[in-house]
């Protein structure tokens, strides 16, 4: 069952729902990315900065790039060869996320959730996801410390990006999770399942009881209480 305990439940049905969650949803934003290439198809890497100039929105160079992220040139190579593939104008919009989102849940609406993830990826906030803006995030979630996923997270929590979350957004999150899975879960979860858990989730945050739960509460919190940490999944099943 995927709600064997309540308090994992969101846990519970990201992780059981998609057991491939992370790793299947990028190499289906980066299909290139996950395949080895055929020994005819390798470019060298001169070939490869010249395909980084030849896209309107040019990324930063490969150095600096390969200086502030955890991949090495030659998987920045392949994930960049994916990414143009994909996005020959260097950019993904927000219609983008939705459209890979609504193929992993077709039995739910994951349009919201989308949405939510798309914002945190979209650091500068301008309405569209960079190559540089990707792999920065992709370098956090796939190899970053403890600390920097949970700041990540915090981030996707945080909805108006004032560094808190609130209740709301909290809840705003929670429900977007639980419409994107749809009729995946088993048993049907009741319409306020999510309400609870984020009372409950909450309450333990929220330290000083001010309303409002700080990145300092929120991290001290995930890294202390087993409980919340295994619910959120916040180390694999973040996006």
């Amino acid at each position: 069952s995927l709600c064997k305990k309540p308090e994992y439940v969101q846990g519970e049905i990201i992780t059981n729902g998609s057991k491939r969650s992370l790793r299947a949803r990028l190499m289906k934003l980066l299909p290139c990315s996950g395949a080895k290439k055929p020994a005819a198809q390798t470019q060298n890497s001169v070939e490869d900065e010249l395909e980084l100039s030849a896209v309107r929105h040019r990324p930063e160079g490969l150095e600096q790039l390969e200086a502030q992220t955890r991949f090495s040139r030659k998987e920045l190579q392949i994930l960049y060869r994916g990414f143009k593939n994909e996005c020959p104008s260097g950019v993904v919009n927000e219609d983008t996320f939705k459209d890979i989102y609504s193929q992993f849940f077709p039995q739910g609406d994951a349009s919201t959730y989308a949405h939510f993830l798309f914002n945190a990826f979209d650091t500068d906030h301008n309405g569209s996801v960079s190559f540089e803006d990707f792999v920065m995030g992709l370098s956090i979630l796939l190899r970053g410390s403890v600390q920097e996923k949970l700041n990540w997270a915090f981030n996707l929590y945080d909805i108006n990006k004032d560094g808190y979350i609130t209740k709301e957004e909290m809840l705003d999150i929670m429900k977007a999770i639980y419409d994107m899975m749809g009729k995946c879960t088993y048993p049907i979860l009741k319409e306020e399942t999510p309400r609870q858990h984020v009372e409950i989730f909450f309450q333990k945050m929220d330290k000083n009881k001010d309303g409002v739960v700080t990145i300092d509460e929120f991290i001290d919190c995930c890294q202390n209480d087993e409980n919340i940490m295994r619910s959120m999944q916040l180390f694999e099943n973040v996006i």
